[in-house]
This record gives structure tokens, C-alpha cells and sequence, in this order.
């Protein structure tokens, strides 16, 4: 199914068909191979441009650079109606289990197989700036003499690049007859890119020929992954770690890295001053698009967070400044504006900028616009008196420049700002999507991610499995995501729409809500994904929006507010 773009609330949401049973990722350890065994591949360098190979809609092109291994590489470039899918019929043997894998670069890219008599598999990864290997295995059903591998890109998206691919296991007899792979090197550039209270994400280069690393901490062996990155959880705060990585393949399991030290950080993380330990956020509409107008003074005291939405990008790269609609919002004044925000001030709660929505698309990319988002949203926040930002922006953000941004603001308003993001589902799926990384960058200033639950599709949760948007086990194994992979349980937070008008598609009851916040917190109510562990700090709810849950007699806030605040 093709990626759509819904229009709802004043935003804009994207979702991902693509990650459907059949593009589940597929982490699986790498046993030993047998002395027979071969890449069944032909051409699987490209080094003989696409022979042995056919990509759809002419996407596809053979380049010498980037290359990973040799003098060429695939190019194949998605189109609006094409997802660039390029195959290779090859031979292979019944009743034998083959290890595939490639690497690649550039836009989202997929790897697969079809045809095995038994389970297709495939794997996949967001957009990679440098090369990255993909692998899975597959087994071959009694009479399967020949499948399809397949790589490709999504609708749309960048080009992606793929080299090096290989169908290792017992000769099916129309391969290149390569060699088996032998054990590969020890890794490279071991180094830790973030802590937490309990967790350290580390990252190294890739080694040739590897499918596959194995994370040791302290001497043991904690962890084994297909990318050249990893965040260790279950630490304890305050606490140092040495840790060590090996490269792996068919032929084994390389020396180990040279050690690096990981030190976690204090118990607790990320700003938000005085706010409660559960907490509700809102969206307020500076705009009138047939929910109901509020002042800020009418929104329930439900709402810990109210994020007022939006902030308006101006002609200065990066530079946004705040205009409220007091036109459309019937007459309803800056000095009015202000004096209630004032007013929920004093009444404990929270209020702050939004930057991003439908129309809010700001772009900060470089050092100069990192510095204007800076001063720019901490002469809103002085203006209107707003307690921090909020980052909603749906089109993209670059991790390095935006971290740039958010800590020079940070510099500026002092420890007690308070930083939310609302990435959509596709954004937090993996810890080297841009929004992913960019909240882990700004883990110690971060109050919390709301992730939008809605207008996504299917999705993968941290067991593996696609799950439907709209049942409780979308929420929990979804928010397992980030509860797993760096980010603090007080920074994780579900975003639902107010009502069925609120969004293009996911709303769930407000039962439903809370169903997914006992899962979380206290292991009950959960539906069939049920989370390892609990996390009873975790941070509560946001909804998309109070409008719309005014119109709804604010039916969400009172069912899910009270929920929330009457967490442990």
C-alpha cells in the first residue's frame, strides 16, 4: 500500500504501509555453515551491471560509487508509483536453510526472499547515510529448487543503494560458486553515544563480511544485533560499564573490540521542573477548523501540558515566530492570550510553543538556522511567557542540528523548560530514525515524547509483530519501542486523538487509553502483547486536541486525566 498523507486538525500525518507481516524485520543468530556452502547469488556485486538481475519500471542502475565491496553498486531510484524492486531467480537446494544478506545505503531500503516452500522472509532499515547490512535466514521447503531475492525502496522515498548480496548455504548449483565467508574482524570505532539512568547506546563501524555483532558488557555477553549500533538496558544509575563488541558471520565470531568505558547517568531525566510525575498533555488550536474555539482559559484542568499550536516558520532559515488568530478565534486578544496562560501558570500547569504541524514545516539543517530556531523560540517564549517547545515537525528534522538548536535553547530558558515531541509512529520504529536519535541526543533536557498513535497504519512493535492502530496492543508494543531502546519511562507519553473527527484514522475509546496505561504501569488489562517489565513511571497521555475534546464534552480528558493522575 502506498504511504498517503491525511489532513486533520490543522496536521499532517504520514504512515507506513510498508511495515506489514512481510517486512518485519528479522533478527536472527547466524549459525555455522558447512564447508559446501557458497553464495547462490550471480552478479551479486553488480560488477557486471544488472546481468542475472530485473528491476521494475527501468529503477534500476549499476554505479561505481558508492561501492561497498569492488567497483560497482545498485542504484534504484522509487518513484510515486514504483518502489524500485529489483530480484534475481536463484538455484538453490530442497530442505536447506540459507543465510541472505546485503548491504546498503541511501533511501529506505528491503531485502527478501519469495518462493521458499516455506516462510518468506525479509528485512529491512530506514535511510542509512553510510552502508549498512541487512540479513535473515530462510529455509527451503522439500521440493523448492529455485526463489526470488529482492531488494527495494519505498514510494516516493530516495534512491537506495544495495552491493554485496548473498545467498550463502549448500550449493543449489547456479551460483558464482563463492567461497565461504571466512571469520571476520574485530570492530572498529567502539563508542558510546549516549546514557541514561539505566541504559548506554553504543555505536561502531561496520566490518566487511560480518552479518551480524554480539555486545559484551563487563565480559558477558548481554546482546547480538544486525546494525552497527545498540542500547544496553537494565543498568544501574550512576554506574560504570566497560563494554566490547564482535563482528560475526557464517564462519564465526571475530576477537573482541577494544573496550570502552559506558558511565550512566543519575536517577531520573529530562526537564519539566515541577511538573506532576503523570501528566496530560493537550494540543490548543490557534486556529478554527470546526472544533470547538477555545481561549486558553477554557481548556480542562485536566491538561497538565498545553502545547499551543502553532509557531509560524518566517523567511529566516530555521526562524519561527508566534501569531495568534484572534480573528478566527472570535476577538480573543494577545493581552487576553497572555493573561491566561498567566493564569493556568499559577494553576500548576504548563504551557508552551509548538513548532511544526501542518503548515509549520521550519528547517533547521545547518549551524546558522540552528542558531535563529534558537533565538527565535526563546523570543516567543519571553513574549508569550511560554514554559518551553514543543518539536511536532512532520516533514523531517536533521538530528545533529535540531540536538544544536535544542541545547542552545536550553541554554537560554534554564533546566526547568519543558521539551515535548510528537513524532509520528514511522519516526520512533528505530533508534537510527532522525526523531529517534534526536531524542535520545536530548535525553537530559527532554520532558517527554507523545507519539502519535494515529493515521499509521500497521506498524512493528518490540516483539517483532505488526499490530493494527486502534487496539491496546498497538499502543503497548509500539511504546515498548522507546521504552526499550534509551528513553526513561517518565519521557514516554501516548498520543491519541480527542474524538473520531480529531484524525484521519487510530482513535480508540478513552477505556482503551487506559487499558494501554495498566499494561505499562501495572502488567493488567493488556490485550496479547504483554510487555516484559513494567514502567510505572511513565510520563501519561497527550490528545490531538483540546478542541476536539471540547466538542466531545470532554469526554477524553475526564476519562483519561483522572486515569493518569490517579497513576502510582
Amino acid at each position: 500500500m502506498e504511504p498517503v498523507h491525511r489532513r486533520f486538525g490543522g496536521r499532517t500525518k504520514f504512515w507506513a504501509g510498508a511495515v506489514t507481516a512481510a517486512l518485519a524485520l528479522s533478527v536472527t543468530a547466524v549459525g555455522q555453515a558447512s564447508a559446501a556452502d557458497v553464495n547462490n547469488a550471480k552478479n551479486a556485486g553488480f560488477e557486471a551491471g544488472l546481468s542475472n538481475w530485473s528491476c521494475s519500471a527501468n529503477s534500476g542502475t549499476s554505479v561505481s560509487s558508492p561501492a561497498h565491496g569492488g567497483s560497482a553498486a545498485l542504484k534504484a531510484s522509487p518513484s510515486g508509483q514504483d518502489n524500485a524492486r529489483c530480484s534475481q531467480t536463484v538455484k538453490v537446494k530442497p530442505g536447506s536453510t540459507y543465510t541472505l544478506s546485503a548491504w546498503v545505503q541511501g533511501g529506505y531500503a528491503y531485502l527478501g526472499v519469495t518462493g521458499t516452500g516455506t516462510t518468506d522472509v525479509s528485512a529491512w532499515t530506514p535511510d542509512s547515510a553510510s552502508w549498512k547490512q541487512l540479513s535473515t535466514k530462510f529455509t527451503t521447503g522439500s521440493s523448492t529448487t529455485s526463489v526470488t531475492v529482492y531488494t527495494h525502496g519505498w514510494y516516493g522515498q530516495s534512491a537506495y543503494y544495495a552491493d554485496d548480496l548473498s545467498v550463502f548455504g549448500p550449493d543449489g548449483g547456479g551460483g558464482d560458486g563463492e567461497p565461504e565467508p571466512t571469520v571476520p574482524s574485530a570492530p572498529a570505532g567502539l563508542s558510546v553515544s549516549g546514557t541514561t539512568s539505566s541504559s548506554a547506546s553504543l555505536t561502531w563501524n561496520a566490518v566487511p563480511g560480518a552479518t551480524g555483532y554480539n555486545i559484551y558488557r563487563d565480559g558477558a555477553k548481554v546482546t547480538a544485533v544486525t546494525g552497527t549500533s545498540a542500547t544496553i538496558t537494565g543498568l544501574a544509575a550512576s554506574t560504570s560499564y566497560s563494554m566490547q563488541v564482535t563482528a560475526t558471520n557464517a564462519a564465526g565470531e571475530s576477537a573482541r573490540s577494544a573496550a570502552v568505558t559506558a558511565r550512566t547517568t543519575e536517577q531520573g531525566g529530562g526537564g519539566g521542573g515541577d511538573l506532576p510525575k503523570h501528566a496530560v498533555t493537550g494540543y490548543w488550536q490557534n486556529f478554527d477548523n470546526g472544533a470547538t474555539v477555545q481561549k486558553i482559559s477554557d481548556v480542562s484542568a485536566q491538561y497538565d501540558i498545553i502545547a499551543v499550536s502553532f509557531a509560524d516558520a518566517t523567511t529566516t532559515p530555521g526562524a519561527v515566530t508566534f501569531n495568534l488568530d484572534s480573528a478566527g478565534l472570535g476577538g480573543y486578544t494577545v493581552d487576553q492570550f497572555k493573561a491566561d496562560v498567566r493564569a493556568k501558570q499559577a494553576a500548576g500547569k504548563k504551557v508552551i510553543i509548538s513548532v511544526g504541524g501542518e503548515k509549520g514545516t521550519v528547517s533547521v539543517n545547518d549551524s546558522a538556522s540552528a542558531t535563529n530556531f534558537a533565538n527565535s523560540v526563546w523570543s516567543v517564549m519571553q513574549e508569550y511567557g511560554f514554559d518551553g517547545v514543543d518539536i511536532d515537525l512532520e516533514n523531517g528534522l536533521n538530528p545533529t542540528y535540531m540536538t544544536q538548536a535544542l541545547r542552545a535553547l536550553s541554554a537560554k530558558a534554564g533546566p526547568d523548560m519543558i521539551l515535548t515531541m510528537a513524532p509520528q509512529t514511522i519516526d520512533m520504529q528505530s533508534t537510527s530514525g532522525s526523531y529517534f536519535r534526536t531524542a535520545l541526543n536530548v535525553k537530559d533536557i527532554l520532558t517527554v515524547v507523545n507519539m502519535q498513535y494515529y493515521n499509521s497504519g500497521t506498524m512493528l512493535g518490540c516483539d517483532g509483530k505488526v499490530y493494527a492502530q486502534g487496539t491496546v496492543d498497538f499502543l503497548t508494543a509500539l511504546a515498548c519501542i522507546q521504552l526499550e531502546n534509551g528513553l526513561d519511562p517518565s519521557q514516554v507519553g501516548l498520543g491519541l486523538p480527542a474524538s473520531t473527527r480529531a484524525a484521519g484514522g487510530g482513535y480508540v475509546s478513552p477505556s482503551v487509553v487506559n487499558n494501554a496505561l495498566d499494561c505499562l504501569t501495572k502488567a493488567v488489562n493488556c490485550g496479547s502483547f504483554k510487555p516484559s517489565r513494567t514502567y510505572p513511571d511513565l510520563r501519561g497521555a497527550m490528545t490531538w486536541s483540546t478542541n476536539w475534546d471540547a466538542t466531545a464534552g470532554n469526554g477524553w480528558s475526564n476519562a483519561v486525566g483522572a486515569h493518569v493522575h490517579a497513576l502510582p
